[in-house]
């Protein structure tokens, strides 16, 4: 891993750390992979070769959910943030509303799709915080 891409000196970090950085880069790198390949597909005229890019484009959307998959598990806040979001139905916007405005709500719900848990910023609304 190249060192340039940490921002604090490597001796000064803990592993945990490093590995989370390690994931992040991954998943950033599968991304732009992603967004390569179904670039070079939506312009290609030739059949074949656009089912190849095709397939290739898909894998690298399998390591991608691998690593977010991996990064959910390890750092609480994203666990509880991808619970929030992920799979929700409706605005994306209405669930963030929802998941914020938590006065009263008895705790953390995993999977469910109106409690998160953890701290609520419902109270900010009326401060212009939206």
């Amino acid at each position: 891993m190249s060192s340039e891409s940490l921002h604090e000196p490597r001796e000064n970090l803990p592993d945990e750390v490093i590995d989370l950085h390690r994931a992040i880069v991954s998943l950033m790198e599968e991304l732009e992979a992603v967004d390569w390949y179904n670039q070079r597909a939506a312009v290609c005229t030739d059949p074949e070769l656009k089912g190849i890019l095709e397939h290739n484009r898909d894998e690298e959307i399998e390591h991608a959910a691998m690593v977010l998959e991996w990064i959910r598990r390890s750092t609480p806040r994203f666990d509880e943030e991808l619970r929030t979001y992920l799979f929700a139905d409706g605005s994306i916007l209405d669930a963030e509303t929802e998941a914020t405005s938590g006065e009263g709500e008895s705790g953390s719900s995993p999977g469910g799709s109106s409690e998160t848990g953890g701290i609520h910023l419902g109270d900010l609304r009326g401060q212009g915080n939206t």
